[in-house]
């Protein structure tokens, strides 16, 4: 079968692979129809191996090279005989692709997204979506509802990430918001700060084409951080006080700086957007602004059900930020190359498989 499987840095390759075997008790056999690239995927063929084991995983005894994929939505064409009464032969699903141990101290708790061998498929996985088949746990398969569609569905892994950093700032109806980022999770949030009831919502994008992206989504304020002024227009748009709460998706120091300065006394960060190296910031503005930093890891497992639907009611649509529809031939040249291009214009890239 078709697999895009990462090697090594900078090291993806579009090649046949053996198809996977026969099911084990309490799997499912999908056969993925579209799937997304995430940042992370993006910082495994920058900079990876991070995520990516090179010795077998402590929990599901996966190594490089890695089947790439865990934003994807898939037909069932098998499940486990017995044991398996969640979907069926035919369902439309979506894919929360996180495995936990369940015996640790997190999982115990119910924080499986917390789990201290967490693995995922896709990453540390024998498969992914970005392949002809995969088998997965049939804990981690959700049926779509009526009217959600695939692509849809391949949108739902970023947009519970979204959403949980949302959510985490304590975001209340008619409070603004800051978004430092206009990436697909930035995007996301914008989208589901909408939907939560935010009064003003602004997000922060040097990019000039993800700011014109943006734009189109008529979710609010798009402002470039690097031109003049910016600061005060952010004033101008929180009547002198500063964003209510605010999500940091850049990645960057300077995206978190904007952040930590963009907000209120008082007022909530969450970290969303995931670091590859360290950034600093200015303790004494944390002290004298009273400021709060909320980190954010994934997203509690069980929300798939009320973001898919969410998205089924039409007042989130995730579907808007995808801006590029890619063979799975091309997801190299088209697909990662192309996101990680500074001339780049793609926001949200979904492979077609």
């Amino acid at each position: 079968m078709r697999a895009a499987t990462f090697h090594a840095r900078r090291d993806i390759r579009i090649e046949d692979v053996p198809p996977p075997g026969p099911l084990d008790a309490g799997q499912v056999r999908v056969r993925p129809i579209y799937c997304g690239i995430c940042g992370t995927d993006l910082h495994e063929y920058t900079d990876g191996p991070i995520v990516i084991p090179v010795e077998p995983h402590p929990l599901t005894g996966a190594t490089a090279p890695q089947i790439l994929g865990h934003e994807f939505a898939a037909t069932v064409i098998e499940v486990a005989a017995g044991g398996v009464d969640s979907v069926a032969v035919g369902d439309l699903v979506s894919i929360m692709p996180l495995i936990s141990c369940g015996h640790c101290g997190p999982c115990r708790r119910a924080d499986h997204h917390l789990c201290r061998e967490m693995a995922c498929t896709g990453l540390s996985w024998s498969g992914g979506g970005l392949s002809d088949e995969v088998l997965v746990p049939s804990y981690q398969v959700f049926k779509l509802p009526e009217g959600v569609s695939a692509l849809q569905g391949a949108i739902v892994e970023p947009a519970a990430v979204a959403a949980h950093g949302v959510d985490r700032t304590g975001l209340r109806p008619g409070n603004s918001v800051l978004i430092a980022g206009g990436g697909p999770i930035g995007a996301l949030a914008a989208l589901y700060a909408q939907a939560a009831g935010a009064a003003r919502i602004i997000v922060s994008e040097p990019n000039q084409y993800r700011r014109a992206f943006l734009e189109g989504l008529d979710v609010g304020h798009v402002i470039d951080p690097g031109a003049a002024g910016f600061h005060e227009a952010l004033l101008d748009l929180t009547d002198g006080l500063g964003a209510d709460v605010a999500v940091e998706c850049s990645a960057t120091e300077a995206g978190l700086s904007t952040v930590l300065e963009g907000v209120r006394t008082r007022g909530k960060v969450s970290q969303v957007a995931l670091h590859v190296r360290p950034a600093l910031i200015d303790p004494m503005l944390l002290c004298q602004m009273s400021l709060a930093i909320e980190g954010i890891w994934c997203y509690p497992t069980g929300d798939w059900p009320r973001i898919m639907s969410l998205i089924a009611t039409g007042r989130f649509p995730v579907e808007r930020v995808v801006s590029h529809e890619i063979p799975l031939e091309s997801a190299v040249q088209d697909g990662f190359d192309e996101l990680c291009s500074a001339a780049s214009t793609a926001v949200k890239v979904l492979i077609k498989i």
